[in-house]
This record gives structure tokens, C-alpha cells and sequence, in this order.
């Protein structure tokens, strides 16, 4: 188990018995990990389904007519608010009326018949007080909308799916780095320098990218998609689908945050260099696009922009990020302990191609 702890070294020499102990050792810490995180998750599970609705909520626009859908549910939600603020107000409008008659009546300059009169008209006030106040008591306090569900386990399989997504995340520095350090030792140290930062680099990235999907991309594309034609619909959001949705999602979105990871990895091996990368944007920036339209299944063009714009933004951070480590660190020549840059390997590479085999000449005695 103490193999588990820490890396292998690359000079170290293992059977095939220990390498499937150590993984055996690495896969059983990944197992607890998640299975400790799964348990916080389904613990807090209320806290995560208010988080991962929040979008849905945000949508609905209850309290300003200026942004009001014409979806009738919604319009029914709201005409239901309206109703119970417009009882708790009338409530102690017909008491204070009542309240009003009854000292008239006292007033003592009334016939019988008015006298009798108002008696019936202060009790009907009072009795239509205390009903419409039951009534406004009794309205729900929360007419958000919430999500549907259609079966009878629905909603406990799909708490347990957004705990799991939610422990997968938290648990994931634990399991990458037990992923790491099972795959580094298969390296070599010069090979190690260039993967392990890309390595690092992937988690923090894909992070990123699921928070700003959450927080900026994902309200839009619920607004757009729930209000596209809602007044030729009752538009029911079934929980299962909903939560498939937002994970797919934010997830997609963490993907194509690692366009860094990539720009630096096919320079690294030398696929291609800094400068024909930054001369091929064009192409480059055409499948972000792409890939934003596929990530956003929405034709809501602010929401594919949004989506575009920080993808575009890592794509030139990474291009220059690139010339820099080649700048102070560049790309060693295979069979060499030296480092040359890309532009003077490739002159070499050239000018040794341009060179006529001459004979050596010879040497008389």
C-alpha cells in the first residue's frame, strides 16, 4: 500500500505483479475517495438541486411584466401570485370597513331599519375578512415552478445522478493525481517535463470551464430554448432531462477549455510550430466555432458567442504561451543533450539537405 503513496521512480524495475498491485492500491484510494465525496454530495443533495435549478428559476420572470412568457403555465403561476398579494391586501381593507359601519351604528342617530341594516353589513364584512385572510394564508408562498418528474423513482435516481456528477468533481484532484502518478513513472525525466504541466494543466482548465458554462452560458441557453415558442406550448421540464442537459452542458464547455492543453502538447512534439499555428488561426478559430455550436445546442447567437469568445481568448493566450517556453525552453533535437530552437533546427535540417556530397579530399605524402 505504501506504493500508493507516492510515485514510482522511471529507473525502478517492477514484475507485472507489482505494477497490477500498485494499481490495485491506486484504484481502491480512487474507489473510498469517491465513495467519501458520493456520501458529502447525497448528504447536501437539497443544496445541489437548488444549485443546479438555479438557471431554470432565473428563467422564469414572475415578479417583472416587462419580461413576462406567454407560456400559460407560467402565466398561470403568476396570475396565482398576483391573486395572493391582491387577497392580502383586501383582507384588512373589508375589516378596517366593518370596523368603519360598526361606529356609525353606534353613532346613535340611525332609524331601526338602518341600524339593522348596518348590523348585517358589519357582520358580512367581518365573516369576508377572515375568509379572504384563510384564503391568502392559504395560498402556496413559493409559485416558482419546479422540475417534472414522471415515475415513481425519478426523483431519487435523479438526486443520486446529480450527487455522483458533484462527487466526480469534487473527488477529481484525488483521482487525477492517482492517475498521474501510475502513468508518469512510464516516462522518462525529459518526457516527464513535458507532460507533467499539461497534465496539470487539465483539471484547473476544465474547472474553469464548468464554472463559467454554469455561471454565464448555461442561464441563456435555458432562457432561449424554454421561451422559444411558448405560446404555442405547456412547457413541462422533466427533471431527468433537465439535469442530462446541464451536465452535458457545462461539461462540453470544460472540454473545449482545453484548447491550451492541446496548443502546447503538438508544439511540445513538435507537430507543429508556434508561428504556422498563429498563421493558420483562421482554420482554427472556424472549429471553435463549430465546436461552440455543438457544445451549445442552442441557435441563440449571443449564447454561441459567449461560448466563443473565452475559447478564442485561451486560443492566442496559448499561442503565445507556446513562443514563450520555446523562447526560454526549447524543444531538445532527438539524439542531442542540447536544445536548439524550432527555426534553427529546421535550417539545419535544410541547409544539410541543400549540401553536395563531396568526396573528402585526400592527403599525399
Amino acid at each position: 500500500m505504501g506504493t500508493a503513496l507516492r510515485p514510482i521512480g522511471h529507473e525502478d524495475q517492477l514484475s507485472l505483479v507489482d505494477h497490477l498491485t500498485e494499481l490495485r492500491s491506486r484504484l481502491v484510494i480512487s474507489a473510498i475517495t469517491l465513495v467519501a465525496a458520493f456520501a458529502f454530495c447525497f448528504w447536501q443533495n437539497n443544496a445541489l438541486l437548488d444549485i443546479v435549478t438555479q438557471p431554470v428559476r432565473e428563467t422564469q420572470n414572475l415578479q417583472d411584466p416587462s419580461r413576462a412568457s406567454n407560456d400559460p403555465l407560467e402565466q398561470a403561476a403568476r396570475f396565482q401570485r398576483e391573486q395572493g398579494q391582491a387577497l392580502a391586501v383586501l383582507a384588512p381593507a373589508l375589516a378596517q370597513t366593518a370596523t368603519t359601519l360598526r361606529s356609525l351604528r353606534d353613532a346613535g342617530n340611525l332609524t331601526p331599519v338602518q341600524e339593522r341594516e348596518l348590523e348585517r353589513s358589519t357582520a358580512a364584512l367581518t365573516a369576508a375578512s377572515r375568509q379572504i385572510a384563510q384564503a391568502a394564508q392559504a395560498l402556496p408562498r413559493d409559485t416558482q415552478r419546479n422540475l417534472v418528474t414522471l415515475g415513481v423513482t425519478e426523483p431519487f435516481t435523479a438526486t443520486i445522478t446529480i450527487a455522483f456528477y458533484a462527487a466526480l468533481l469534487l473527488a477529481m484532484p484525488v483521482l487525477l493525481y492517482q492517475a498521474y502518478a501510475f502513468v508518469l513513472p512510464a516516462f522518462s525525466p525529459r518526457e516527464r517535463r513535458v507532460a507533467l504541466p499539461l497534465m496539470l494543466m487539465v483539471p484547473v482548465l476544465f474547472v474553469a470551464g464548468v464554472a463559467f458554462g454554469y455561471f454565464v452560458v448555461l442561464q441563456r441557453a435555458v432562457e432561449f430554448l424554454q421561451n422559444f415558442n411558448d405560446d404555442s406550448f405547456d412547457i413541462l421540464l422533466q427533471a431527468r432531462e433537465y439535469f442530462r442537459f446541464a451536465v452535458m452542458f457545462v461539461a462540453g464547455v470544460g472540454f473545449l477549455f482545453q484548447i491550451p492543453v492541446g496548443v502546447l502538447a503538438v508544439t511540445r512534439m513538435r507537430i507543429f510550430t508556434p508561428r504556422q499555428i498563429a498563421r493558420n488561426r483562421g482554420y482554427v478559430i472556424l472549429a471553435i466555432a463549430v465546436l461552440a455550436a455543438v457544445a451549445t445546442p442552442t441557435p441563440d447567437p449571443v449564447t454561441m458567442t459567449l461560448a466563443m469568445a473565452p475559447l478564442i481568448i485561451l486560443f492566442e493566450l496559448s499561442i503565445l504561451l507556446a513562443r514563450w517556453i520555446e523562447r526560454i525552453k526549447p524543444v531538445p533535437v532527438d539524439g542531442d543533450d542540447g536544445f536548439v530552437p524550432d527555426d534553427a533546427y529546421d535550417g539545419e535540417q535544410e541547409a544539410d539537405t541543400d549540401r553536395p556530397n563531396l568526396p573528402e579530399p585526400t592527403r599525399k605524402d
